[in-house]
């Protein structure tokens, strides 16, 4: 079972952030090779926190290297190749990660592209998730297969191609 813990500060504008993200990483991981995580006998459990630029480039620096705010941080608890095993733990929980939203450069992106904030914060959710699941987009092919994951999952939920430059929202 899937628990997904979610902390939003104020600058966030009030939203459902608890149902949205609980649809984001549950569509995320249902399609994926590891749809069988988000209905497992034991607690799978996600971290959210949507915060300020500041808290987010702090991070990416001390984590990153890069002195910025970012979109997204995603930090995986699970090595990518121990995730097909975890169908076999024991303990009962298993902690997959923590996703970081940056307020100011997720509402400036959305603006950009003509999109709702909380659409746009769904889809870099969705993203973060797939990171996760040990997902990257370093190389061209593996850009090209996560973005299709995160299409399709975006589609799923019934919002906007995020890497379709035409689409003006959903």
């Amino acid at each position: 079972m899937l628990d997904i813990a979610v902390q939003a500060e104020p600058e966030w504008p009030a939203a459902d952030w608890d149902g949205a993200a609980a649809r984001a990483i549950t569509a995320a991981i249902r399609n994926s090779p590891f749809a069988t995580l988000a209905d497992a006998d034991f607690s799978v459990e996600v971290a959210v926190r949507l915060t300020d630029d500041d808290e987010v480039r702090t991070l990416n620096a001390q984590y990153r290297g890069k002195d910025k705010p970012t979109n997204v941080l995603s930090f995986p608890m699970v090595e990518p190749d121990m995730l097909a095993t975890l169908a076999n733990t024991d303990d009962g929980e298993v902690l997959l990660g923590d996703i970081v939203l940056a307020h100011g450069v997720c509402a400036a992106e959305a603006a950009a592209r003509g999109i709702d904030v909380g659409a746009h914060a769904t889809h870099l959710i969705v993203h973060g998730t797939y990171h996760l699941l040990g997902y990257d987009h370093q190389g061209a092919g593996e850009a090209e297969a996560m973005e299709a994951m995160e299409r399709e999952t975006m589609a799923i939920l019934g919002l906007h191609d995020p890497y379709d430059d035409t689409d003006e929202g959903g």
